[in-house]
């Protein structure tokens, strides 16, 4: 890892940040005057596609406001090396070694051997996911909206949910389509596109058109994983939620399947919701909290820990058990992933419990686990949340410097808890001296 291209690439996240809160302070932008603050977190929260909000985005902003927040999610979806990427290829410059360097970490692509074919390939491959997505939706929204309405309504959650961001046009997210099949799957089916990652996505793609036959071990894992997990999460939501009157309790059946899987797939990195968060028991919340920091795959719009990170500490908590080796699909994980796992998790839990911790004694009276949710929905990039009482994420309710907290906790989800902390601390020195072992009794 690059520290001077990770280091390019959370500055830039910061300034575009910045770019589109001073847009959306613009008159035209804005139904009545915001603050600074508010507008400043939801250009970070729309750039780190996070989804938690301070401001309504249906009733506060106006249409060319909503279109901004739209342009920030996507480019924060994309990266915004990708695109710069893409202005080069327009203008016919070449990109130098070391913009090259940074769009391999926008991309978290593993060498710089065709990278700027495999970012060409994605560009159109997101926007044509995107246009369908949008067609599907429109034709959904259109039997009960107007045809321009319905129309504005498909392309922002069609964009929102492939690009995981959890931003929705209706005051109250979706939950008023809870019981809708089509709006159901349509969303989750983005969400869980955009969540397994570009190189996942473009491997698939070439396997399904025969191009060759065997997958890559990366994408095994990650398609099995994410399967495993949202089966798992959907399971854990209906056993404790399932006689919940304040959730799942006084739905039908039929919908209460539905609004688990629902719920499952969001707690990956999206932030729609069609329950009431804030009426989750302790015990779901705090599942939540976990499984929310989890987040998707690399190298796409999801945040958190990563799938694979889980995947690979499994794999060797049982290997361990067994007195083996972690070994998956035939193949031995290597020493050196298995160690970048165990730091990710460590680095990841330090961040988010002393973020609660710091969080709660600045916001006094606020309990602990909706604070812990709405940090791990920062870090994980996810955007659900407990609420404000109302139809605002929880962050509506900290003063000017817990707002600005949640921030620099967006970015650290977006950019990772890797490059974050090496941003902050440096990468380490190669280590000339060799120490005899010790022993430690465990």
């Amino acid at each position: 890892m690059d520290i001077r291209s990770v280091r390019i690439l959370l500055l830039s996240y910061m300034l575009i940040a910045l770019l589109g809160a001073l847009l959306l302070s613009l008159p035209p932008m804005q139904r009545a005057p915001l603050p600074f603050v508010d507008l400043l977190f939801t250009s970070t929260s729309a750039v780190c596609v996070t989804g938690l909000i301070v401001q309504n985005t249906a009733s506060d902003f106006t249409f060319w406001g909503q279109l901004v927040i739209l342009l920030l999610i996507q480019v924060g979806g994309f990266g915004y090396m990708t695109l710069a990427t893409l202005l080069y290829l327009v203008l016919r410059r070449r990109l130098g070694f070391r913009e090259k360097q940074v769009l391999k970490e926008t991309l978290d692509y593993p060498t710089m051997d065709g990278l700027i074919r495999f970012m060409r390939r994605i560009v159109f491959f997101v926007l044509y996911i995107e246009l369908v997505g949008a067609l599907l939706l429109f034709g959904r929204f259109s039997l009960d909206k107007e045809m321009e309405e319905a129309l504005w309504l498909a392309i922002f959650h069609a964009v929102s949910a492939f690009n995981n961001a959890g931003f929705s046009l209706f005051e109250s997210n979706l939950m008023e389509y809870r019981g809708d099949v089509a709006i159901n799957l349509i969303i989750t089916s983005l969400i869980i596109i955009g969540g397994l990652g570009y190189f996942v996505l473009l491997e698939l793609r070439e396997h399904h058109k025969k191009r060759f036959f065997h997958l890559s071990l990366h994408t095994k894992v990650v398609v099995t994983m994410t399967a495993a997990l949202l089966v798992f999460a959907a399971l854990v939501v209906l056993i404790l939620e399932w006689n919940n009157p304040r959730t799942l309790g006084e739905l039908p059946v039929w919908e209460r399947f539905m609004a688990a899987y629902f719920a499952s797939v969001n707690f990956r990195t999206a932030g729609f919701n069609t329950l009431d968060i804030g009426g989750f028991r302790d015990a779901t919340m705090f599942f939540s909290s976990v499984f929310m920091s989890i987040g998707g795959a690399p190298g796409g719009t999801a945040g958190g820990i990563k799938v694979t990170t889980v995947a690979v500490l499994l794999l060797y908590g049982w290997a361990s058990l067994r007195q083996g080796e972690p070994v998956i699909f035939k193949r031995k994980v290597a020493d050196e992933v298995v160690q970048k796992s165990f730091v990710i998790l460590l680095g990841a839990a330090i961040y988010i419990i002393l973020s609660a911790m710091a969080l709660s004694m600045i916001e006094e009276g606020v309990s602990f686990l909706p604070l812990l949710l709405e940090v791990s929905s920062a870090f994980g990039t996810v955007g659900l949340s407990a609420g404000d009482g109302g139809v605002l994420s929880l962050s509506a309710n900290f003063d000017t410097f817990g707002k600005f907290f949640m921030i620099v906790l967006m970015l650290l989800g977006r950019v990772g808890v890797l490059a974050f902390t090496i941003v902050f601390f440096g990468a380490s020195s190669p280590r000339r001296v060799q120490y005899p072992e010790g022993r430690i009794i465990l």
